[in-house]
């Protein structure tokens, strides 16, 4: 068990007033390396965040007939914003189409003209500069319609190429990032990771190395940060994956000459993520040129009626669709674990 030195479960300090919710969707191909992530339908995890964004927007998907889970079961954790979002609602949900295969319907989405990355383990080929810029420049022109800012994603895989882009930033956490799997594929990851880093030598610039071992949501969102967090609250929504997010900025606010303007910007996540014995957010955290503002929501599914929700509090999923940072807002707006839980039910015995 991890210390929670840096991250604290203080949800009252939260921003006040309603958030807009922005869902920073893209498919990295790294997810279709067999057996590396289990988020989504096998077969069809590219289509998982085109899927969680159609349902977190309409509560219901049409790009399948079904909603992503895990081989064993396990339902996304759009289950969760989506519930928090029909207790105490949002002021908008919108999606950030950062590269993906299929566009979301019946959402309104934000187009930037990237298409998904590679597979990081012969490429990612992305032109990663012109990823950034024009998450900088999303960053200058988004219209806050709230109070503040919920920023979450999905990206499958997305914490290998997390770590990838850590670890080719020379940042030490190889062994902190966690996964959608209870039991972690760390051979099929590591040797993922170990071909990516390959590829890169030390005389590249930090760009050029992300370009080739990251993925656009980590990039994009990196940038946006950089340029929101000057204007407005941002609650940055997730665990190991937004963690690194927060690293990328970090490094390249010295390639745009830029400060971080980190006192408006909170991470938060879940529990699951906090407990995970398999990942380390806190050590992530840590190497920060700054102390981040990092909190934990403590909802669980002690009570559920559904036993495959049972799982979430075993370890699988932990994180995603902006899940933890969704639950600390419920809790700031006095909605209670039991009718949350009621609600999750509600989703998935009307699907």
């Amino acid at each position: 068990m991890q210390t929670y030195n840096i991250l604290t479960n203080d949800l009252d300090s939260l921003p006040e007033g309603k958030a807009d919710f922005l869902l920073a969707a893209s498919v990295t191909k790294t997810c279709e390396i067999e057996g590396i992530t289990q988020a989504g339908i096998p077969g069809m995890i590219p289509l998982t965040p085109t899927l969680d964004a159609e349902f977190i927007t309409n509560e219901k998907v049409f790009s399948l007939g079904e909603l992503a889970e895990t081989p064993t079961g396990v339902p996304t954790p759009a289950l969760i914003t989506r519930a928090v979002h029909n207790l105490t609602p949002f002021s908008t949900i919108e999606i950030l189409n950062l590269g993906l295969t299929a566009e979301p319907q019946n959402c309104t989405v934000h187009h930037f003209d990237i298409k998904p990355s590679q597979a990081i383990n012969e490429g990612a080929d992305i032109n990663a500069k012109e990823v950034f810029v024009k998450g900088m420049e999303f960053g200058k022109s988004y219209e806050l319609k709230g109070n503040y800012l919920i920023l979450g994603e999905s990206t499958p895989a997305g914490t290998t190429t997390a770590t990838a882009s850590a670890l080719a930033l020379g940042y030490d956490c190889a062994d902190d990032f966690s996964s959608s799997f209870l039991h972690v594929p760390n051979n099929i990851k590591t040797q993922t990771i170990n071909q990516a880093l390959s590829l890169i030598n030390k005389d590249m610039t930090s760009f050029e190395k992300l370009g080739i071992v990251s993925d656009n949501m980590l990039i994009f969102c990196a940038g946006f940060l950089l340029e929101a967090s000057k204007r407005f609250q941002i609650v940055l929504a997730g665990g190991t994956q937004m963690a690194a997010c927060l690293l990328i900025a970090d490094k390249l606010r010295e390639d745009v000459l830029m400060r971080v303007k980190h006192d408006n910007i909170t991470l938060a996540t879940t529990q699951w993520v906090t407990q995970d014995k398999n990942s380390n957010i806190a050590h992530i955290l840590e190497q920060l040129s700054y102390k981040p503002h990092a909190i934990y929501a403590t909802f669980n599914f002690k009570n559920t009626a559904i036993p495959i929700l049972k799982k979430y509090d075993e370890g699988e999923a932990k994180e995603g669709v902006g899940a933890g940072s969704c639950l600390a807002y419920a809790n700031k707006n006095t909605i209670t674990n039991q009718t949350l839980l009621e609600q999750i039910e509600y989703l998935i015995y009307s699907m």
